[in-house]
Protein backbone atom coordinates (compact mmCIF):
# COMPACT_ATOMS: atom_id res chain seq x y z
CA UNK A 1 0.00 0.00 0.00
CA UNK A 2 1.29 3.19 -1.02
CA UNK A 3 1.91 6.10 1.87
CA UNK A 4 -1.01 8.31 0.21
CA UNK A 5 -2.98 5.26 1.04
CA UNK A 6 -1.93 5.01 4.95
CA UNK A 7 -1.81 8.71 5.87
CA UNK A 8 -2.44 11.91 3.75
CA UNK A 9 -0.17 12.94 1.45
CA UNK A 10 0.11 16.51 2.80
CA UNK A 11 1.75 15.02 6.10
CA UNK A 12 4.46 13.85 4.61
CA UNK A 13 5.32 16.77 2.61
CA UNK A 14 6.25 18.51 6.38
CA UNK A 15 8.65 16.21 6.69
CA UNK A 16 12.40 17.40 5.81
CA UNK A 17 14.51 15.42 3.01
CA UNK A 18 16.70 14.58 6.01
CA UNK A 19 14.01 13.19 8.49
CA UNK A 20 12.78 10.93 5.60
CA UNK A 21 16.51 9.25 4.92
CA UNK A 22 16.85 8.55 8.78
CA UNK A 23 13.55 7.29 9.36
CA UNK A 24 14.03 4.65 6.13
CA UNK A 25 17.70 4.55 6.73
CA UNK A 26 19.32 5.28 10.46
CA UNK A 27 22.58 5.74 10.95
CA UNK A 28 23.28 5.11 14.16
CA UNK A 29 20.63 2.57 14.92
CA UNK A 30 21.28 -0.74 16.53
CA UNK A 31 23.67 -1.82 20.43
CA UNK A 32 26.75 -1.55 21.73
CA UNK A 33 27.83 -4.70 23.37
CA UNK A 34 30.20 -4.79 26.47
CA UNK A 35 33.05 -6.28 24.12
CA UNK A 36 32.69 -3.60 21.40
CA UNK A 37 32.79 -0.72 24.52
CA UNK A 38 35.73 -3.10 26.04
CA UNK A 39 37.54 -2.91 22.65
CA UNK A 40 37.50 0.69 22.12
CA UNK A 41 38.80 0.61 26.11
CA UNK A 42 35.77 2.65 27.09
CA UNK A 43 32.96 2.06 29.23
CA UNK A 44 29.49 1.22 28.38
CA UNK A 45 26.42 3.07 29.52
CA UNK A 46 22.87 2.49 28.47
CA UNK A 47 20.04 4.65 29.41
CA UNK A 48 16.45 4.17 28.48
CA UNK A 49 13.60 7.28 28.51
CA UNK A 50 10.19 7.31 27.23
CA UNK A 51 6.94 8.51 27.61
CA UNK A 52 4.43 5.78 28.46
CA UNK A 53 1.56 8.34 27.23
CA UNK A 54 1.89 7.92 23.80
CA UNK A 55 4.33 4.59 23.64
CA UNK A 56 7.59 6.31 22.50
CA UNK A 57 10.95 5.43 24.15
CA UNK A 58 14.81 5.39 23.71
CA UNK A 59 17.61 3.50 24.71
CA UNK A 60 20.70 5.19 24.32
CA UNK A 61 23.91 3.54 24.13
CA UNK A 62 27.51 5.09 24.95
CA UNK A 63 30.82 4.25 25.03
CA UNK A 64 32.82 6.51 26.70
CA UNK A 65 36.82 6.82 26.83
CA UNK A 66 36.95 7.04 31.10
CA UNK A 67 40.26 8.84 30.57
CA UNK A 68 38.65 11.89 28.62
CA UNK A 69 34.99 11.11 29.26
CA UNK A 70 34.94 11.79 26.23
CA UNK A 71 31.99 9.35 24.04
CA UNK A 72 33.59 7.38 21.16
CA UNK A 73 30.59 5.79 20.11
CA UNK A 74 26.44 6.05 20.30
CA UNK A 75 23.90 3.97 19.06
CA UNK A 76 20.03 3.68 20.16
CA UNK A 77 16.98 1.44 19.64
CA UNK A 78 13.58 3.59 19.83
CA UNK A 79 10.12 2.06 20.56
CA UNK A 80 8.44 4.08 18.29
CA UNK A 81 7.46 6.28 14.62
CA UNK A 82 9.40 7.30 12.19
CA UNK A 83 10.00 10.66 13.86
CA UNK A 84 10.73 8.95 17.13
CA UNK A 85 13.93 6.87 14.68
CA UNK A 86 15.13 10.03 12.75
CA UNK A 87 14.93 12.30 15.95
CA UNK A 88 17.09 9.76 17.95
CA UNK A 89 19.73 9.19 15.29
CA UNK A 90 20.01 12.47 15.28
CA UNK A 91 20.67 12.73 18.82
CA UNK A 92 23.31 10.20 19.01
CA UNK A 93 25.22 11.31 16.42
CA UNK A 94 25.50 15.34 18.03
CA UNK A 95 26.73 13.14 21.08
CA UNK A 96 29.55 11.07 19.45
CA UNK A 97 33.18 13.31 19.95
CA UNK A 98 31.65 15.26 22.68
CA UNK A 99 32.69 14.58 26.25
CA UNK A 100 29.28 13.46 28.56
CA UNK A 101 29.26 17.45 30.17
CA UNK A 102 29.22 18.61 26.21
CA UNK A 103 26.70 16.27 25.49
CA UNK A 104 24.63 17.13 28.30
CA UNK A 105 24.05 20.78 26.54
CA UNK A 106 22.81 19.07 23.44
CA UNK A 107 19.12 20.03 22.93
CA UNK A 108 15.95 19.39 21.58
CA UNK A 109 16.16 22.67 19.26
CA UNK A 110 19.69 21.63 18.06
CA UNK A 111 18.58 17.80 17.21
CA UNK A 112 15.51 19.61 15.38
CA UNK A 113 17.16 21.80 13.98
CA UNK A 114 20.24 19.44 12.76
CA UNK A 115 16.90 17.45 10.86
CA UNK A 116 15.85 20.27 8.62
CA UNK A 117 16.59 20.64 5.01
CA UNK A 118 15.82 24.66 5.05
CA UNK A 119 16.75 27.45 8.02
CA UNK A 120 13.52 28.33 9.53
CA UNK A 121 11.58 25.34 8.00
CA UNK A 122 10.94 22.65 10.86
CA UNK A 123 11.83 19.51 10.04
CA UNK A 124 8.52 17.75 11.54
CA UNK A 125 5.22 18.42 11.16
CA UNK A 126 3.20 19.62 14.40
CA UNK A 127 0.99 16.75 15.23
CA UNK A 128 4.27 14.36 15.46
CA UNK A 129 6.59 16.96 17.31
CA UNK A 130 5.97 15.03 20.54
CA UNK A 131 7.30 11.96 19.43
CA UNK A 132 10.49 14.10 18.45
CA UNK A 133 11.78 15.92 22.30
CA UNK A 134 13.21 12.85 23.85
CA UNK A 135 16.97 14.09 23.34
CA UNK A 136 17.43 16.12 26.32
CA UNK A 137 15.84 13.94 28.98
CA UNK A 138 17.57 10.44 27.46
CA UNK A 139 20.93 11.73 27.42
CA UNK A 140 20.68 13.28 31.22
CA UNK A 141 19.41 9.66 32.09
CA UNK A 142 22.70 8.18 30.37
CA UNK A 143 25.12 11.20 31.82
CA UNK A 144 23.44 10.19 35.57
CA UNK A 145 24.09 6.68 35.32
CA UNK A 146 27.81 7.62 33.74
CA UNK A 147 28.22 10.07 36.44
CA UNK A 148 27.01 7.92 39.17
CA UNK A 149 24.25 10.41 40.49
CA UNK A 150 20.73 10.53 40.04
CA UNK A 151 18.77 12.71 37.27
CA UNK A 152 17.70 14.90 39.08
CA UNK A 153 20.98 16.52 40.61
CA UNK A 154 21.58 17.12 37.23
CA UNK A 155 18.49 18.23 35.65
CA UNK A 156 18.54 22.08 35.35
CA UNK A 157 14.77 22.30 35.47
CA UNK A 158 11.97 19.73 36.55
CA UNK A 159 9.20 17.78 34.81
CA UNK A 160 5.83 19.90 33.87
CA UNK A 161 3.74 17.11 32.93
CA UNK A 162 4.17 14.30 35.08
CA UNK A 163 1.53 11.87 32.67
CA UNK A 164 3.39 12.64 29.49
CA UNK A 165 6.75 13.08 31.31
CA UNK A 166 7.60 16.11 29.68
CA UNK A 167 10.29 18.46 31.02
CA UNK A 168 10.27 22.00 30.87
CA UNK A 169 13.42 22.27 29.07
CA UNK A 170 11.53 20.22 26.28
CA UNK A 171 8.34 22.54 26.34
CA UNK A 172 10.49 26.17 26.20
CA UNK A 173 12.09 24.06 23.00
CA UNK A 174 9.07 23.37 21.36
CA UNK A 175 7.63 26.79 21.78
CA UNK A 176 10.94 28.18 20.23
CA UNK A 177 11.32 26.00 17.80
CA UNK A 178 7.74 26.21 16.27
CA UNK A 179 6.86 29.78 17.56
CA UNK A 180 3.78 28.35 19.42
CA UNK A 181 1.33 31.26 20.76
CA UNK A 182 -1.27 28.93 23.03
CA UNK A 183 -1.26 25.97 25.61
CA UNK A 184 -3.50 24.55 22.94
CA UNK A 185 -0.48 24.18 20.31
CA UNK A 186 1.82 22.78 23.19
CA UNK A 187 -0.58 19.97 24.01
CA UNK A 188 -0.96 19.07 20.87
CA UNK A 189 3.23 19.22 20.11
CA UNK A 190 4.50 17.49 23.37
CA UNK A 191 1.04 15.99 24.56
CA UNK A 192 1.37 17.74 28.38
CA UNK A 193 -1.64 18.55 30.23
CA UNK A 194 -3.21 16.16 27.72
CA UNK A 195 -4.67 13.65 30.42
CA UNK A 196 -4.84 14.82 33.97
CA UNK A 197 -4.44 18.88 33.10
CA UNK A 198 -2.70 19.55 36.32
CA UNK A 199 0.16 21.11 34.31
CA UNK A 200 -1.87 23.40 32.51
CA UNK A 201 -2.97 26.37 35.06
CA UNK A 202 -3.23 26.45 38.99
CA UNK A 203 -6.66 25.46 40.41
CA UNK A 204 -6.16 21.59 39.40
CA UNK A 205 -6.51 18.45 41.43
CA UNK A 206 -2.57 18.31 41.84
CA UNK A 207 -0.26 21.51 42.40
CA UNK A 208 2.66 21.98 40.26
CA UNK A 209 5.32 23.92 40.41
CA UNK A 210 5.49 25.27 36.83
CA UNK A 211 2.44 25.71 34.87
CA UNK A 212 2.25 25.39 30.68
CA UNK A 213 0.25 29.03 31.21
CA UNK A 214 3.07 30.12 32.96
CA UNK A 215 5.83 28.90 30.92
CA UNK A 216 4.00 30.01 27.66
CA UNK A 217 4.21 33.70 28.56
CA UNK A 218 7.68 33.62 30.16
CA UNK A 219 8.80 31.96 26.90
CA UNK A 220 6.73 34.61 24.77
CA UNK A 221 8.03 37.34 26.73
CA UNK A 222 12.12 35.96 26.63
CA UNK A 223 11.46 35.50 22.50
CA UNK A 224 9.96 38.52 22.26
CA UNK A 225 12.99 40.65 24.32
CA UNK A 226 15.49 38.43 21.88
CA UNK A 227 13.66 39.47 18.71
CA UNK A 228 13.90 42.87 19.81
CA UNK A 229 17.73 42.85 20.83
CA UNK A 230 17.94 41.29 17.39
CA UNK A 231 16.33 43.96 15.68
CA UNK A 232 17.86 47.06 17.18
CA UNK A 233 21.37 45.55 16.14
CA UNK A 234 20.12 44.91 12.39
CA UNK A 235 22.22 46.88 10.00
CA UNK A 236 18.75 47.15 8.12
CA UNK A 237 16.81 50.93 9.05
CA UNK A 238 13.83 49.74 7.86
CA UNK A 239 13.61 46.54 10.02
CA UNK A 240 13.94 48.59 13.29
CA UNK A 241 11.00 49.57 15.20
CA UNK A 242 10.12 53.60 15.64
CA UNK A 243 11.73 53.89 18.56
CA UNK A 244 15.03 52.08 17.17
CA UNK A 245 14.51 54.32 14.30
CA UNK A 246 14.60 57.16 16.32
CA UNK A 247 17.72 56.24 18.20
CA UNK A 248 19.70 55.84 15.08
CA UNK A 249 19.02 59.09 13.76
CA UNK A 250 19.62 61.08 17.21
CA UNK A 251 22.96 58.99 17.05
CA UNK A 252 23.85 59.99 13.32
CA UNK A 253 23.07 63.37 14.54
CA UNK A 254 25.17 63.20 17.61
CA UNK A 255 28.00 62.40 15.69
CA UNK A 256 27.92 64.25 11.97
CA UNK A 257 25.95 67.24 12.36
CA UNK A 258 25.58 68.92 15.98
CA UNK A 259 29.58 69.09 16.39
CA UNK A 260 29.40 71.31 13.13
CA UNK A 261 26.15 73.15 14.36
CA UNK A 262 27.66 73.95 17.74
CA UNK A 263 30.99 75.36 16.11
CA UNK A 264 28.67 78.29 15.21
CA UNK A 265 27.25 78.57 18.24
CA UNK A 266 23.44 76.48 17.04
CA UNK A 267 22.08 73.22 17.34
CA UNK A 268 18.92 71.40 16.18
CA UNK A 269 16.60 68.88 18.16
CA UNK A 270 13.95 66.64 16.53
CA UNK A 271 9.86 67.26 17.52
CA UNK A 272 8.84 64.25 15.83
CA UNK A 273 9.17 61.13 13.29
CA UNK A 274 6.57 60.12 11.27
CA UNK A 275 6.28 56.80 8.87
CA UNK A 276 4.18 56.64 5.72
CA UNK A 277 2.89 53.06 4.23
CA UNK A 278 5.03 52.11 0.91
CA UNK A 279 3.03 51.21 -2.00
CA UNK A 280 3.58 48.31 -4.87
CA UNK A 281 6.42 46.54 -2.78
CA UNK A 282 8.36 49.93 -2.23
CA UNK A 283 9.13 51.34 1.18
CA UNK A 284 7.27 54.27 2.52
CA UNK A 285 9.25 57.29 3.50
CA UNK A 286 10.31 58.28 7.15
CA UNK A 287 10.23 62.16 8.14
CA UNK A 288 12.33 63.50 10.12
CA UNK A 289 10.90 66.96 12.03
CA UNK A 290 13.36 69.17 13.29
CA UNK A 291 13.46 72.60 14.51
CA UNK A 292 16.91 74.36 14.75
CA UNK A 293 18.31 75.95 18.13
CA UNK A 294 20.57 78.65 18.74
CA UNK A 295 22.17 80.84 16.17
CA UNK A 296 20.77 78.11 13.73
CA UNK A 297 17.30 79.84 14.11
CA UNK A 298 16.24 81.93 11.26
CA UNK A 299 19.95 81.01 9.24
CA UNK A 300 19.04 80.80 5.70
CA UNK A 301 21.18 78.26 5.24
CA UNK A 302 19.40 76.41 7.46
CA UNK A 303 16.42 75.90 5.01
CA UNK A 304 18.63 75.72 2.07
CA UNK A 305 22.44 73.85 2.35
CA UNK A 306 22.48 73.48 5.81
CA UNK A 307 19.01 71.47 5.90
CA UNK A 308 20.50 69.88 2.59
CA UNK A 309 23.59 68.10 4.04
CA UNK A 310 21.40 66.88 7.14
CA UNK A 311 19.31 64.90 4.94
CA UNK A 312 21.85 63.76 2.28
CA UNK A 313 23.74 62.50 5.51
CA UNK A 314 20.85 60.98 7.29
CA UNK A 315 20.32 59.18 3.93
CA UNK A 316 23.84 58.26 2.91
CA UNK A 317 24.41 56.66 6.60
CA UNK A 318 20.69 55.32 7.19
CA UNK A 319 18.22 54.92 4.75
CA UNK A 320 17.57 56.46 1.20
CA UNK A 321 13.60 57.03 2.24
CA UNK A 322 14.25 59.63 5.11
CA UNK A 323 13.02 63.63 4.71
CA UNK A 324 14.25 65.99 6.69
CA UNK A 325 11.72 68.53 7.68
CA UNK A 326 12.70 72.01 9.29
CA UNK A 327 9.50 73.58 11.31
Amino acid sequence: MAKNDLIGGSLWEQYSAKVSERMNDPRHRGEISEEEARSLGARLVVADWGAESCGDAVRLYWAVDPKTDRILLARFKSFGCGTAIASSDMMAELSVGKTVDEAMKITNIEVEKSLRDIDGTPAIPPQKMHCSVMAYDVIKKAASIYKGVDIATLAEEDIVCECARVSLRTIQDVIRINDLKTVEEITQYTKAGAFCKSCIRPGGHEKRRHYLVDILRDTRAGMEKERLLVQADAGDFQSKNLIQKHRAIETALDEKVRPMLAADGGSLEIVDIRESRGTAGEPGTVSVYIRYLGACRGCISSTRGTLQFIENMLRQELDKTIRVIPL
